[in-house]
């Protein structure tokens, strides 16, 4: 249910074929959600047969027809809906944490290479994050300035964890 009010989101923000919807997943929502191409088909799909959206056939440039999806007024009310339900924290999934969590039986030298593993990956998750923030520019409206906000709470997020890391 999530990834199809995640995907009306984005439709919210501007029609897209199902390729530019996997391209936002890829680009910018990966850090707090991420789909495969065939979970997002499937949702555009049957957000289409519940008729929170509606599909448009558009000229192709270059290549065949492309299909865009518009989001719907009842696709607008069932988002707003979400955004103001209560919110439900979702349960952690977090392979990292559940190996550290059981690694007091290794050596010393496998649990610093873990930790080491784990602060590379950090270290340049961020470097990315803050060259992405570095490249966009002040943000026009309230719209831009909260999903702004999401990456930089995204920054401050591994930032934390870097010192968390530097602790363990």
């Amino acid at each position: 249910m999530v990834l199809a009010r995640v995907i009306l989101g984005l439709l919210d923000l501007s029609p897209m074929t199902g390729y530019e919807v996997k391209r936002h997943c890829d680009t910018t929502i990966k850090y707090f959600w991420q789909a495969d191409k065939a979970q997002i088909y499937r949702t555009l799909s049957q957000l289409t047969a519940d008729g929170l959206a509606a599909v448009e056939t558009a000229p192709g440039v270059g290549g065949p027809a492309r299909q865009v999806h518009h989001i719907t007024e009842r696709g607008r009310e069932v988002l707003n809906d979400w955004l103001t339900s209560k919110l439900e924290r979702q349960p952690e999934r977090d392979a990292f944490l559940a190996r550290l969590f059981f690694s007091g039986g290794l050596p010393e030298s496998q649990v610093e290479e873990l930790l080491a593993a784990r602060r590379a990956d950090a270290e340049s998750l961020l470097a990315e994050l803050e060259e992405m923030r570095r490249s966009l520019p002040d943000p026009p409206d309230r719209r831009a300035r909260l999903r702004l906000a999401t990456l930089d709470y995204g920054i401050a997020q591994v930032r934390t964890e870097l010192d968390w890391l530097a602790d363990v």
